[in-house]
């Protein structure tokens, strides 16, 4: 484990800080998306948007003035495919926002499921079955296309075994070694996704994703999953979704000595905001009393639609 590629940036020394919840430790979700002519607003998330590569930029621009340090960035190709990687596309997307704003943290999510043509987040056999070893040895080629545009840090979510592993080694062997891996390390096969997937057109074409994401009901399993990433060179983990796993994040925590998150996932979210939309609770109070109580929970740090807000939410 290479601990000093926490302390390589002001932004990571922020996130990971002992301090309790604020503002610099909320990690934003972006999508970009290459057939969009024009930003796309998400009803089912209100104030989360899919931009294009040019109105990204000002979303930025916004997010950086509100404060927000952090960027988790979802790419979804125009093309799918299922033995091709969009490089320019990637390049474009990514090193855009680099070039302009060099002083943002953008975490690459990396996985399959908005690139193939059956929304899964692995390669299938000749049987229709996720082929484990082809799907790591892809997601690490993207992960290392990633780091080439400028990608601070590589967020695996496909929960195949032995991609941390494999994204560490090609990383490093290709002069990246200071670049963190931030892993979904314990994600849950969940209900909760329904929004993400229409904006990351990521939903399977066939079957679910129950052979390679945790059981919600099987506890072992999700302590094992975090501390195989956390062997494998991790140098964060995560918990998704993060109310049905809070349970999991300090015992994640005090088994690996390592920095532990939450996704606050779009199902989530969405659910916050119709309680607001019909008069049931303030949006704005909701997602404070949730994050506070991921706070309590031990989260080093919080994956949010609503980071961009956080320093209004949180004063």
């Amino acid at each position: 484990m290479g601990l000093r590629r926490n302390r390589t940036s002001p932004a990571l020394r922020n996130l990971l800080s002992s301090e309790s919840l604020h503002p610099k430790k909320l990690v934003q979700p972006l999508f970009v998306a290459e057939s969009l002519a024009d930003r796309e607003a998400m009803s089912s998330l209100p104030g989360v948007f899919r931009d294009t590569k040019q109105t990204v930029l000002s979303q930025v621009e916004s997010d950086l003035k509100a404060g927000t340090e952090h960027f988790l960035l979802f790419l979804v190709p125009g093309h799918k495919s299922d033995d091709s990687i969009p490089v320019q596309f990637y390049e474009d997307a990514i090193g855009g926002i680099k070039k302009k704003f060099p002083e943002v943290f953008l975490w690459i999510d990396t996985c399959l499921c908005s690139l193939t043509s059956h929304g899964h987040c692995g390669l299938l056999d000749k049987k229709g079955r996720i082929d484990n070893d082809s799907s790591v040895k892809r997601l690490s080629e993207i992960a290392l296309c990633y780091a080439n545009s400028g990608a601070d840090g590589i967020s695996p979510s496909d929960m195949m075994d032995g991609r941390v592993a494999s994204h560490r080694r090609i990383l490093d062997s290709n002069g990246f070694e200071h670049v963190p891996v931030m892993s979904y390390s314990t994600k849950f096969k969940s209900n909760f996704y329904g929004p993400f997937r229409e904006a990351a057109e990521s939903t399977p074409g066939h079957g679910d994703r129950s052979s390679y994401q945790i059981d919600v009901r099987n506890r072992e399993d999700s302590l094992l999953s975090s501390l195989r990433d956390a062997q494998e060179g991790a140098d964060l983990l995560m918990v998704k979704p993060g109310m049905t796993a809070i349970d999991l994040i300090r015992p994640i925590r005090e088994a690996t000595d390592l920095p532990v998150g939450a996704y606050q996932v779009s199902g989530e979210y969405a659910s916050l905001a119709l309680l607001a939309e019909n008069g049931f609770c303030k949006f704005e109070d909701a997602l404070r009393e949730t994050w506070q109580v991921f706070s309590r929970a031990g989260a080093s740090y919080l994956i949010t639609y609503a980071a961009r807000r956080g320093k209004e939410i949180l004063s």
